[in-house]
C-alpha cells in the first residue's frame, strides 16, 4: 500500500489544502491528514475543531484518514508506515522551506517528499490568511470547504 501522510496545522483547512488531498488520492492508496500538535502555537481553532472540519470535508471518502501527532514528522510516518511525504507548493518561497525539510527528512529517513503545486486558483490562500479574514468578519467561506463554519 502507498501510504502518504499530509501533515500540518490546518487551522483552519483552506481550499488550497482540500485541493493537495483530492489530487493526492489519486496518486496514493491512503492520504494520512495529520494535524500536528505545537504547544508553542496559538490556534484559532481547537484541535478538535480542525480534525471535524477535516473529517467532515472527506466524509465520502474512504482513502482519506484524519489523526493528530506530535513530535519529528517522520518518526510518525514510521509509526503508520507512511512511506511517503506529501506537500503542497503555492510558490518559491514555499519551496525554498520545504525543500531544506525535505533534505532533512530524507537524511534521517528513508521517507519520500512529494511535492504538488497548487492550482492556480488556490495559490494565493493560506491559513494566516484566512484567520486574518475571520478576525475582520469577511467573507471566508469563499477560501475554505464548506465544513469549515464559526459555529
Amino acid at each position: 500500500m502507498k501510504r502518504a501522510l499530509f501533515p500540518g496545522s490546518f487551522d483552519p483547512i483552506t481550499l488550497g489544502h482540500y485541493d493537495i488531498i483530492k489530487r493526492g488520492i489519486k496518486l496514493f492508496d491512503e492520504v494520512i491528514v495529520a494535524i500536528g500538535k505545537n504547544a508553542d502555537k496559538n490556534y484559532m481553532f481547537s484541535l478538535e475543531q480542525r480534525k471535524l472540519f477535516i473529517e467532515n470535508a472527506f466524509k465520502n471518502e474512504p482513502k482519506v484518514k484524519v489523526v493528530t501527532y506530535e513530535g519529528l514528522t517522520i518518526d510518525f510516518c514510521k509509526e503508520i508506515d507512511a512511506q511517503f511525504i506529501l506537500r503542497g507548493l503555492r510558490n518559491p518561497a514555499d519551496f525554498e522551506f520545504e525543500k531544506a525539510i525535505a533534505h532533512t527528512n530524507r537524511k534521517l529517513s528513508k521517507i519520500e517528499t512529494v511535492f504538488l503545486l497548487t492550482a492556480a486558483q488556490t495559490s494565493y490562500i493560506s491559513s494566516s490568511i484566512v484567520r486574518d479574514v475571520i478576525r475582520n468578519n469577511g467573507d471566508y467561506t469563499v477560501l475554505v470547504p464548506e465544513s469549515v463554519t464559526l459555529k
